[in-house]
């Protein structure tokens, strides 16, 4: 049969996400890997579906952008028109997915190269994570330390490790201070410190309450600075995590309320960063962004240095402080060696960090017939484990889409019902579990 040509001009790249964070890493990592790309946008269907506020926020704009779900989307990637596929999904998403592109080319006579990766710092669920990524083509590490881990999974696990490719977050780029952390010369305005807030670290409301009544405090202690609480989603959104307990309900009830120098912010975090003088979190992926400007970052101690939260990734990075070393003045000072090692403050210039992925993704899309995609788990090597996570995305064992999941026309009233019902439905689901399920996990502590 006949080959159709991939020399369209300019080639385009597929993107699917699900969620505002993983768009935005989706995103900005296809234009990183294929500068001159076309972006066809795709957003998984389900709770952590990104809001029109949440995706202006992000500020990646694809020239088309749809809602769909993975059956949809395993329909609609097409291998004469799509040079390259970025899978920007939980991984099990990820995992869903290349069954289902595997089932879907099996006949096809060329195929897009497939890219995956993490979103930030991967500080959990390793060996989970990316045994259920493996079988993309490139699987992207964002530094040298993670690409040793990973390396050493697949090796571990007797999984094929060539597909996992060094480069760094793609949204790392932004004006770096000089090296000691010092302000600009043209900054002007009160010294700013941000505390950047996680959905879902830490979990209890308790821990919450108490590092939101630090920043406020921080701010009755020094008046002369402002202090600003980043927050990545209004109440009612998802982003990445669920988030329970949202602080803008917290801060509501603070008594007195906030002081005048510290309030709630959202918007860019780029954005935010360039009037930041000290970033204050747990264990955001936002300290990595400050740390590649050389911003004063500090790493949260006083909850603990504990896996659950993630701050123990940071240990020898330098920044892990606590409030009351904040209050007395201090500013952590990274490492060197540790932040090179993160893909962060490297001794290169940010862009040729994304130099051997680029490459590596233009020889795979040169090749005229790649070979199937085979992915570690399969019905053999997995069989209590794939059939179920397969099927919660509409798939057979094979990658089959399940009966009753094909995509059916539909006329445009009835898609405006269906669309009706699932916000409905999406934002009893939310209510339920910012509302509900604080409450009755309140109750079952009694």
């Amino acid at each position: 049969m006949d080959v159709p040509s991939r020399t369209e001009s300019p080639p385009v790249v597929a993107v699917l996400a699900d969620s505002d964070t993983r768009w935005k890493w989706g995103a900005l990592t296809a234009r990183r890997l294929v500068p001159d790309a076309r972006l066809d946008g795709f957003l998984l269907r389900g709770r952590a579906t990104p809001t029109g506020r949440q995706l202006s926020e992000v500020g990646v704009r694809a020239e088309e952008l749809r809602e769909v779900t993975g059956v949809e989307f395993v329909r609609t990637v097409d291998p004469a028109r799509h040079r390259v596929v970025v899978l920007a999904c939980v991984g099990g998403a990820v995992q869903a997915m290349l069954h289902g592109l595997a089932h879907q080319w099996a006949t096809a006579g060329s195929r897009p190269v497939v890219v995956t990766g993490y979103v930030g710092v991967v500080y959990e669920k390793l060996a989970d994570g990316l045994l259920l990524r493996h079988g993309a083509d490139v699987v992207l590490a964002n530094s040298r330390y993670d690409a040793e881990r990973f390396r050493a999974v697949y090796a571990g696990a007797g999984a094929p490790d060539g597909c996992v490719t060094e480069c760094a977050l793609p949204f790392l780029d932004g004006g770096p201070r000089a090296m000691d952390g010092s302000r600009a010369a043209d900054r002007t305005g009160p010294f700013t410190v941000v505390f950047a807030a996680q959905p879902s670290v830490p979990e209890k409301r308790a821990d919450r309450r108490y590092l939101l009544e630090r920043a406020v405090r921080h701010a009755r202690l020094h008046p002369q600075r402002q202090v600003l609480v980043k927050l990545r989603s209004k109440p009612g959104e998802h982003t990445t995590h669920l988030e329970e307990l949202p602080y803008q309900r917290l801060a509501a009830r603070l008594p007195g309320g906030l002081p005048a120098n510290c309030r709630l912010v959202y918007g860019h975090m780029g954005e935010v960063l360039d009037r930041t003088d000290l970033l204050v979190t747990v264990s955001s992926t936002a300290a990595l962004e400050a740390l590649h400007r050389s911003v004063p970052t500090a790493v949260l101690t006083d909850l603990g240095i504990r896996e659950q939260l993630g701050n123990h990734h940071f240990l020898g990075s330098g920044c892990l402080a606590s409030w009351d070393q904040l209050d007395a003045g201090h500013l952590p000072k990274a490492e060197p060696a540790w932040t090179a090692r993160q893909g962060v403050a490297a001794d290169r210039p940010y862009e040729r960090s994304f130099e051997q992925a680029r490459e590596r993704v233009a020889e795979l899309a040169a090749v005229h017939r790649l070979p199937p995609l085979a992915p570690y788990y399969t019905p053999h090597t997995a069989p209590g484990y794939l059939p179920a996570l397969l099927a919660r995305h509409g798939f057979g064992p094979a990658g089959q889409p399940l009966p009753g999941r094909e995509p059916r026309p539909r006329s445009a009233l009835r898609r405006a019902a269906r669309e009706a019902l699932r916000e409905a439905a999406r934002g009893a689901y939310r209510q339920g579990v910012q509302r509900v399920a604080p409450v009755i996990r309140r109750l079952g502590e009694l």
